[in-house]
């Protein structure tokens, strides 16, 4: 009788030991998984809110990167506040990483494309007609590095575009 109970308790101790760094390896994986997907969430929604905020604003210049409202509403969506001395919301997410299109319906064939920047496209300043759509992404993506220990990979780059209506006309 001694001896089976000494037989079970190391079987159990085994067992245990063979479980153990399977479920480690879920539970960081998880946690890894769950930070991506946080960071992601928060990129896009940094991105819904500057495209929300530009898509309502009027006389916006798309054309000129260097337009005071363009760089008032990126500083406001990364860093929650206008200031350009303020901290940002997730670090090494600058507003020059922001891409911002403009796009038109097409008349003859109805599908959306890119609004040139002139005057018989989406250049308000040089008398042409506002966008239709504006859609924001960033240009390189947002490099995220797994904390997995001894493991080494290479970043995975987030791309969160979003596409809404232009409404400021």
């Amino acid at each position: 009788m001694m001896r089976s109970r000494r037989k079970r308790r190391a079987s159990t101790l085994l067992e245990a030991a063979m479980w153990l760094p399977i479920l480690v390896a879920m539970l960081v994986g998880m946690v890894e998984l769950a930070r991506v997907s946080y960071t992601y969430y928060t990129i896009h929604k940094i991105l819904y809110s500057l495209a929300r905020s530009l898509g309502t604003q009027q006389g916006v210049n798309f054309c000129d990167n260097a337009d005071v409202t363009l760089t008032a509403a990126k500083n406001l969506a990364l860093r929650g506040s206008p200031d350009e001395a303020a901290e940002p919301i997730l670090a090494n997410l600058d507003p020059d990483s922001i891409q911002i299109r403009i796009e038109r319906r097409n008349a003859e064939t109805g599908e959306l494309e890119q609004c040139e920047c002139s005057g018989t496209g989406c250049d308000l300043a040089s008398g042409g007609i506002s966008p239709g759509w504006l859609v924001i992404s960033l240009s390189e993506g947002y490099p995220v590095r797994l904390a997995i220990p001894r493991i080494s990979q290479e970043p995975i780059p987030l791309r969160p575009v979003v596409r809404v209506p232009y409404g400021g006309i």
